[in-house]
C-alpha cells in the first residue's frame, strides 16, 4: 500500500497512511534503485527511502524559500528536534549529543582535540577501518608524536577470546605507562580506538564489554560505531558510558548521506575544544574570559560553516519511516534471519564456508569466504577487476576483501533483499572467482 506524504508545517517529518507491503522485493518501490540492480552492499554508503528524500526535497524547498528566515530562525528548533529524537534512540542526553557530516569527521574530530604528551599512547586494531587508521598514524606523525599500539585481531574467533586478549594488551600498555611516568611530567594517557562493528569482516566487536574494560583501566574510549545504528539493538550509551560515540545514521538508520552523530557525555565536552572547521564561538584558553564563559559545545558543532542541514533534519524522517515499517525489532528480524540464511545459500552455491559458523557475531551483515587462492593478491588491479565486472557486467555488488590469508565477500542484508539475490550474487561469485585465479592466481605467476 503506497504512503501518503504529509510534511507538518516545517516540513521537518512525512506522516504515513495504510500499512507497508511485506519485506523483501516488494519494498523496492520505496527506494530509487535501478529496477535490475541486485543491492547487497546496503552498508557501504546506505540506500534513502523515497519518502525519506521527499522530506528532504521539502526542506530544501523551504530553505531557498527565505534561506536567512530559515538560518537564521528556524533551523536551530528543527536540529533540536532532530536531535532530541536521535538521543532518544541511544539513551543519550540531548545537549550531549552534535551531527557531523560522517563517523570518519567525528573521529578525527575527538582524536585532533587531545592534549597529547610525548608518551602517550593510542590503541587500533589490525581491522580498524583504513581512514580511521591513517589518521591515528597522522596523529602520530604530528609532535609531540604520541606512540601507536596496535591490538591484532584476526577472525575467525570469539567475542570471549577478543576481551580476553584486549584486556591482556591494555594491561600491558598500562604497565609499560606507568614505567616511563615522571613524577614532574604530564599525566600520560592511553586513547583506545574501538569499532562498534567491524567493517571488514562485518561482525559484531564487543564494544560495550572494551568499553567497561578501558573504564576500569582508567583508558580513554573513543568507538567508532560507523555501522551500529539502526543495526546493532538496544544501543545505551548512557548505561554503556562510553568517552566518545560515533555513528554514522546514512547507513543503516536510512538518513540521507551524509549524516552522524557524535556523543561526548558533558565530563568530556571540555575535551573538544574545536569542531572541525573552528567556529565563531570558539573560546581561546588564553582569553581572560575563558574561566567564565559558559560551554557552547552544542552552538559550536551547529554554526562551523554552512552545509545543507536537510541530511541532518532528515534523521526525524527516517525515524518516521521506520517506525512505519514496524518498528526497530522488526526490521531487525528479518534482516538477522535473512543475513544467516543468505549468507549459507551463498556459501552452499560458492563451496565455501560462513567466517561466523555459530551467527553470534553476525547482526546484518553476513561474510562468506570466496572460492579464491590465497595466491590471488589484494592488490588495486584485482580489486578493481572484481568491483567492475560485478558492476558492469552483472549489475550486482556486495563487498570483498581479504582478510586472514583468505578472501570474503560482506553482504549486507536488508528489507528490501530476499534469498534469491544472495543466489544471483553466487552465480556472479562463481564466474567471476574463476577468472580471477586464472588472470592474476599462483597460475598466472
Amino acid at each position: 500500500m503506497s504512503t501518503s506524504l504529509n510534511p507538518t508545517a516545517d516540513n521537518s517529518f512525512v506522516a504515513y497512511s495504510g500499512s507497508p507491503p511485506p519485506f523483501g522485493h516488494a519494498m523496492h518501490k520505496y527506494f530509487g534503485f535501478d529496477p535490475e540492480y541486485v543491492n547487497l552492499n546496503h552498508g557501504s554508503y546506505g540506500s534513502l527511502p523515497l519518502p525519506v528524500s521527499a522530506a528532504c526535497d521539502a526542506i530544501s524547498r523551504k530553505i531557498e524559500s527565505n534561506p536567512d528566515r530559515f538560518m537564521r530562525l528556524e533551523l536551530a528548533g528543527l536540529l533540536l528536534t532532530a536531535q532530541t529524537r536521535i538521543a532518544n534512540f541511544i539513551n543519550a542526553d540531548p545537549d550531549e549529543l552534535v551531527f557531523v557530516p560522517n563517523a570518519s569527521h567525528g573521529i578525527h574530530t575527538v582524536l585532533w582535540n587531545f592534549d597529547w604528551n610525548e608518551g602517550d599512547i593510542i590503541v587500533g586494531t589490525t581491522t580498524t577501518y583504513k581512514a580511521v587508521a591513517m589518521m591515528i598514524q597522522r596523529q602520530s606523525d604530528t609532535p609531540p608524536h604520541p606512540e601507536i599500539s596496535i591490538f591484532n585481531l584476526q577472525y575467525p574467533t570469539t567475542q570471549a577470546a577478543i576481551v580476553e586478549s584486549f584486556t591482556a594488551h591494555i594491561r600491558t600498555l598500562k604497565a609499560s605507562l606507568e614505567a616511563k611516568q615522571k613524577p614532574d611530567g604530564p599525566k600520560l594517557k592511553i586513547v583506545a580506538v574501538i569499532d562498534g562493528i567491524v567493517a571488514n569482516p562485518g561482525v559484531l566487536y564487543p564494544w560495550r564489554e572494551l568499553t567497561q574494560i578501558c573504564r576500569e583501566e582508567g583508558v580513554w574510549s573513543v568507538i567508532d560505531a560507523a555501522h551500529n545504528l539502526g543495526q546493532d539493538q538496544n544501543i545505551d550509551v548512557g548505561k554503556v558510558q562510553p568517552d566518545f560515540f560515533v555513528s554514522n545514521c546514512h547507513k543503516w538508520l536510512f538518513a540521507k548521506r551524509g549524516a552522524a552523530i557524535l556523543y561526548a557525555p558533558k565530563r568530556n565536552q571540555p575535551i573538544l575544544k574545536s569542531p572541525f572547521p573552528t567556529p565563531r564561538f570558539y573560546v581561546s584558553p588564553s582569553d581572560p574570559s575563558a574561566a567564565s564563559s559558559t560551554p557552547n559545545f552544542l552552538n559550536s558543532f551547529q554554526r562551523n560553516g554552512t552545509r545543507d542541514p536537510a541530511p541532518y533534519l532528515s534523521i526525524t524522517a527516517a525515524l518516521d519511516f521506520r517506525s512505519w515499517l514496524g518498528g526497530e525489532a522488526k526490521i531487525y528480524a528479518y534482516c538477522h534471519s535473512l543475513a544467516l540464511a543468505g549468507g549459507q545459500r551463498l556459501a552452499e552455491l560458492l563451496g565455501t564456508e560462513l567466517l561466523d559458523k555459530t551467527g553470534a557475531q553476525t547482526l546484518t551483515m553476513v561474510d562468506v569466504a570466496l572460492p579464491l587462492s590465497d595466491a590471488v593478491p589484494a592488490t588495486p588491479v584485482v580489486d578493481e577487476y572484481i568491483k567492475e565486472t560485478l558492476l558492469l557486467e552483472w549489475n550486482v555488488y556486495a563487498a570483498h576483501y581479504k582478510h586472514n590469508g583468505r578472501w570474503w565477500t560482506r553482504c549486507s542484508a536488508q528489507i528490501w533483499n530476499e534469498i534469491s539475490d544472495f543466489e544471483y550474487l553466487g552465480k556472479a561469485f562463481a564466474a567471476i572467482c574463476l577468472e580471477v585465479e586464472k588472470k592474476f592466481g599462483i597460475k598466472a605467476g
